[in-house]
């Protein structure tokens, strides 16, 4: 996946009673209320997935909110995002096997949709523990671990994630 360095600006709500006039606390306090707001964000469709915060640029000024008195303040920072970018070759673990399609988790995607068309001469072998087998003995199973490249993706506005559409057509992708 192709790591990106972004800047973004956030408000960041916070709570009256976690303000003070020490400047030191009061920046640790929006500080805090910033990584929990990340961490809890997982992903947009214009920058991918979130990684890390790697620099607070700058802590606007705060503005009051009349009802419940938490402190508004536009917070600049920059950070650090991943996104699928198509033709890209990635490896995920195999989590499921139906009839007709792989499913394979890589990172943060957990929606690597892999069909039955696009894996080459793999053919389905049903069974109590289902896989893929080729001619050359070579299986896809759950738990097994698979080099792919990514045809397509869309987002998933409800679940905040991608939806990545895959295949083994190529050289040297398929199980490790």
């Amino acid at each position: 996946m192709v790591f990106l360095e972004t800047e973004m600006e956030w408000n960041v709500l916070t709570p009256p009673d976690q303000l003070t006039n020490q400047g030191l606390v009061l920046r640790k306090s929006i500080f805090v209320r910033l990584l929990e707001d990340f961490s809890n964000k997982k992903a947009s469709k214009e920058h991918g997935y979130s990684v890390a915060i790697t620099k607070v640029n700058s802590i606007g000024e705060g503005k009051v909110m009349e009802i419940t008195g938490d402190v508004l303040f536009p917070v600049n920072f920059t950070c650090l995002t991943l996104k699928p970018t198509i033709g890209e070759i990635l490896t995920g673990n195999v989590e499921k096997i139906l009839k007709h399609r792989i499913f394979i988790k890589s990172g943060p995607i957990e929606n690597n949709f892999l069909s039955e068309k696009s894996i080459g001469d793999y053919k389905y072998v049903a069974g109590e523990n289902p896989m893929f087998l080729s001619e050359k003995s070579s299986k896809i199973e759950k738990g097994i671990s698979v080099r792919f490249r990514l045809m397509g993706f869309r987002w998933l506005e409800a679940d905040r994630s991608f939806q990545c559409l895959a295949t083994l057509a190529g050289d040297f992708l398929g199980p490790i």
